[in-house]
């Protein structure tokens, strides 16, 4: 159920984070300073035509707008051995974070992939050239199954090659010990070897 006293709470906060006046974003809203006060005060709550200018001008999502929470992500959770990848099934971007993160593309929310261990049929070949790992499969590369991504993380670093159909599976990475190549296969997920 909607807090109106905790998403005005919230709006308060984020614009004094902005450095804004109620009448500032009052203007950048085309609402009045008193509705920006009522709301502030917990007496009322922003008009759902308005929710995504406010968004958008405070730097929240919505749906936290909406929850008047913004829980902050744990010191530790910059940590490159917690490192999330999503990817949108409709444009294929991807995304990664390394803490709790609230990710949508294309109109929906996100959920992180989950990692499986390689297979024979999704194992890289990956070799020593000069100072790099040049890094190869035998996986198919048609418009309907490929590699999307292959990335190398280690403890500082992510590394991501994105890849395309019809085209020859091979990547090049800097070389750094004791990192793991994560990749996406549009078939059956992601998975993760050992460099």
């Amino acid at each position: 159920m909607l807090d109106c006293r905790k998403t005005g709470e919230l709006i308060y906060r984020l614009r004094k984070e902005k450095g804004m006046t109620q009448l500032q974003l009052a203007e950048k809203l085309h609402v009045s300073d008193k509705a920006v006060s009522k709301w502030e005060r917990g007496l009322g709550c922003p008009d759902v035509s308005l929710l995504s200018d406010l968004s958008e001008t405070l730097g929240v999502n919505v749906e936290r707008l909406l929850d008047g929470n913004m829980d902050i992500n744990q010191e530790d959770a910059g940590n490159m051995n917690k490192i999330k990848f999503y990817v949108c099934e409709d444009c294929k971007s991807v995304f990664t974070a390394t803490g709790a993160g609230e990710i949508s593309c294309c109109g929906k929310k996100l959920s992180p992939l989950a990692a499986k261990d390689a297979d024979d049929a999704h194992k890289l070949s990956i070799e020593e050239v000069e100072d790099e790992f040049y890094v190869t499969a035998d996986h198919e590369m048609t418009k309907e199954h490929y590699i999307a991504f292959i990335a190398y993380v280690t403890y500082d670093r992510v590394n991501l090659v994105k890849t395309y159909p019809e085209q020859d599976l091979a990547v090049r990475f800097p070389q750094a010990q004791g990192g793991y190549y994560y990749y996406y296969c549009t078939g059956d997920g992601l998975y993760r070897m050992k460099g």
